[in-house]
């Protein structure tokens, strides 16, 4: 007997997903198993690159999540809601959900993942992080005997794809975003990818999986990449560093609060998150006694994401044959705490600051005598140059609790001598 699939969206991904499903020729033989058996669109007209039976297509997405009839819904609709209303229709009626929606599950986890385990069904998300990069069930299961103390990754392609063309043509960025736009690499209102939100949901999920706890968005410190120049990115190099977001989540010892929090970062070249570029994404995972495992890949796109919608389907689909009535611990969710987040000033991290100066004697002592009382220690301080009247001083920190850098700053903001603060960036 066939397993029935409910789809709800047929966008991109739901498209590429029916793609996939419809040319099982050479791919693992579960998949001759899978019927489509309803598909949920907003419109009925609309021209679509799929060919499905006017049976299989309806509007009304309800019916599907209430449907007897379907085994699994594989949820590609995207947005909060009906999204999430829908999932939880579906898990409270007995039904597997496949997701690729990290917005709601970042924001929705907690009451997702109760009622799924309430229904006794299961959700899965490789989807939702990474695109088509494999990075959930490693995390859930591969990597489950590990104690992972930290996931840095690269997991937004437009910022990645925007800074790594800001760094090889020297552009700036307005110019680079308004490109990307046109190309189609960056939404009309690309908000959630350059502010960072995207990238915060995606390692609130990672973090939640790889420290066994959930995570409260609220706690999760972004921001994007607006403020990052050509004339940082031209220093960054000099001093040699390539400028990527990223999003970090560590914890030190089992017992310390985490950190997790997503920035635009100055990382060393030869590091290897440095080389991904373009709209490729990549995860870092380091831990013990596994070490370093870095996940690379593209992380979005109809075939990618589609690749790891079904690889979800066919988890199921093989669960559903075996039907076993206990449900696998390695794929449920089983953490109900939240984890202690620490807050940002506590953080211990390099920094990166440029200060715009009056040319006047004295400047760099100064600075370096301010830093010094607030245990600021300093491996670079350089006067680069002028911009008009002004110079240019770049500092690099050494590891300092993010506290007291800030308020070394706030001094130094107040001296006479400078008259801005133009870009700080933290450094791996």
């Amino acid at each position: 007997m066939g397993v029935k699939l409910g789809i709800l969206g047929l966008g991109t991904v739901g498209t590429g997903t029916v793609q996939l499903l419809q040319d099982s020729a050479g791919r693992h033989p579960l998949l001759q198993e899978i019927e489509i058996y309803r598909v949920g669109v907003r419109s009925l007209d609309k021209p679509r690159a799929v060919e499905l039976s006017t049976e299989v297509l309806t509007t009304d997405l309800e019916s599907i999540v209430n449907d007897p009839a379907v085994d699994i819904v594989v949820e590609v609709m995207g947005g909060l809601e009906p999204a999430r209303s829908l999932i939880l229709k579906a898990l409270s009626n007995g039904k597997h959900v496949v997701t690729a929606n990290k917005a709601a599950i970042a924001r929705f986890g907690a009451e997702i993942f109760t009622t799924a385990n309430q229904a006794g069904v299961y959700v899965m998300l490789e989807a939702a992080v990474g695109g088509g990069i494999p990075v959930i069930q490693p995390l859930k299961q591969s990597l489950s005997v590990n104690r992972i103390h930290t996931i840095t990754g690269i997991v937004n392609g437009t910022t990645n794809y925007i800074l790594t063309r800001m760094q090889t043509e020297g552009s700036n960025f307005s110019d680079v975003l308004a490109d990307a736009q046109r190309l189609g690499y960056a939404e009309a209102d690309p908000t959630a990818d350059i502010d960072g939100l995207d990238a915060g949901d995606k390692i609130a999920i990672l973090a939640s999986l790889g420290f066994g706890g959930r995570i409260n968005l609220q706690d999760v410190y972004t921001e994007g990449i607006r403020q990052v120049s050509k004339t940082d990115i031209a220093y960054a190099e000099k001093l040699g560093f390539v400028i990527k977001l990223l999003a970090i989540a560590k914890r030190d010892t089992p017992s310390s609060p985490l950190s997790v929090r997503v920035h635009p970062t100055l990382v060393p070249q030869a590091h290897p998150l440095a080389s991904i570029n373009g709209v490729y994404n990549a995860i870092l995972v380091e831990g013990e006694p596994i070490g370093q495992v870095m996940f690379f890949g593209p992380g979005a796109g109809a075939g990618a994401t589609a690749s790891a919608v079904t690889s979800d389907i066919l988890n199921l689909v093989a669960i559903l044959k075996t039907n076993p009535a206990v449900a696998n611990p390695l794929l449920t969710c089983g953490h109900q705490k939240y984890c202690q987040i620490a807050p940002m000033a506590e953080l211990i991290t390099r920094f990166y600051a440029r200060f715009l100066t009056n040319d006047q004697p004295g400047v760099i002592g100064k600075l370096g005598t301010c830093f010094g009382n607030y245990g600021v220690s300093l491996e670079s301080i350089v006067q680069t140059g002028f911009q008009g009247e002004l110079a240019e001083i770049v500092v690099v920190t050494h590891d300092v609790r993010e506290g007291n850098f800030r308020e070394a700053l706030a001094e130094i903001q107040d001296f006479s001598a400078i008259e801005s603060i133009p870009s700080l960036l933290r450094v791996l």
